[in-house]
């Protein structure tokens, strides 16, 4: 398997967890966010795979769509399961995203953390950053979309990031909110990077039967 990269970064680090049971609005696939980013974007040969999850152990259930997938016996959280896919297809080298701090595994109480992160719009320290950043010039970007909105330590991440001239990717899971406005804002916090607006977004209940879509998007690119 390739060699997972980890950096760390905050809060919330929930794969699917998408928008935490709060999502209104109507399940999507892939679609642009609020009308934002380029429908026409080139995709270099040296891609990054970068991902922010962590699957919930307690409070929920794997079958019934929480924030996990059960995938050859191994659990792993809805945004790392599409992911892997795409670095399949993408021969990129996969970079986990995690927290400095150790978030809940169980499924309320992460809902409760994340809302509260949200509402005092907290950025969440990062334990470690892409060093090889300069290597890369396509980089697949996957979230959870919390309460219409990226999570919290996704802003610090793009905040201590700087993406120009590259193409930043962004595919997500949700539990009803779709992309809401999160392409918009990914193009706010890097003004300077081509951010591609035919995201792919999946909704929780759906990620595991989700494979053939997710080669069909990445193809498509």
């Amino acid at each position: 398997m390739k060699k997972i990269l980890r950096a760390t970064l905050l809060v919330l680090v929930a794969t699917g967890l998408t928008a935490c049971g709060n999502d209104t609005g109507s399940e999507g696939s892939s679609g642009n966010g609020s009308g934002a980013g380029s429908s026409n974007v080139e995709v270099g040969e040296n891609v990054l795979v970068a991902y922010f999850t962590e699957p919930e152990e307690t409070g929920t259930d794997a079958l019934a769509g929480a924030s996990r997938v059960v995938e050859e016996g191994e659990v792993v959280g809805n945004t790392q399961f599409l992911a892997q896919i795409i670095s399949d297809e993408m021969g990129g080298e996969l970079f986990q995203i995690d927290t400095v701090q150790e978030y809940p595994a169980d499924h309320d109480e992460l809902v409760d953390q994340g809302e509260e992160e949200q509402s005092e719009n907290a950025r969440p320290e990062l334990a470690a950053g892409i060093e090889n950043l300069d290597d890369y010039d396509t980089i697949f970007v996957g979230y959870p979309n919390w309460f219409s909105d990226l999570p919290m330590p996704m802003y610090t991440f793009f905040e201590s990031h700087d993406f120009a001239g590259k193409t930043i990717i962004p595919f997500s899971t949700h539990g009803g909110s779709g992309l809401s406005g999160t392409i918009g804002t990914i193009e706010d916090l890097q003004p300077d990077a081509t951010v591609y607006g035919n995201a792919l977004s999946i909704s929780r209940g759906e990620v595991a039967d989700s494979r053939q879509e997710i080669v069909d998007w990445v193809n498509g690119i």
